[in-house]
């Protein structure tokens, strides 16, 4: 589970579908009510890795992360999601 600090206006979730597209990662985005960025994401530990450097350091233009929180990190025989979707 990712957890980041919402900045409105840089379509962040956008941002994070696409890239994890490109990487071949499974799970979902989304805004949280409390003006977070929540998500899963399900892939190899070195396509995750590189995404969780990403979410950590780059961001989507005109983004700033003040801070980038993972937790439940497990390892699954079986990924649980198909594609990257962003959730309402």
């Amino acid at each position: 589970m990712l957890t980041v600090n919402k900045i409105p206006g840089v379509y962040f979730p956008k941002y994070v579908r696409d890239i994890c597209q490109q990487l071949n990662i499974c799970g979902w985005v989304k805004n949280s009510k409390s003006g977070t960025i929540l998500g899963k994401m399900q892939g190899s530990q070195a396509l995750v890795s590189q995404m969780s450097q990403w979410l950590t350091s780059v961001g989507s233009p005109g983004s700033e992360i003040h801070h980038c929180e993972f937790t439940n990190w497990e390892t699954v025989t079986r990924q649980q999601y198909q594609g990257f979707a962003i959730r309402f």
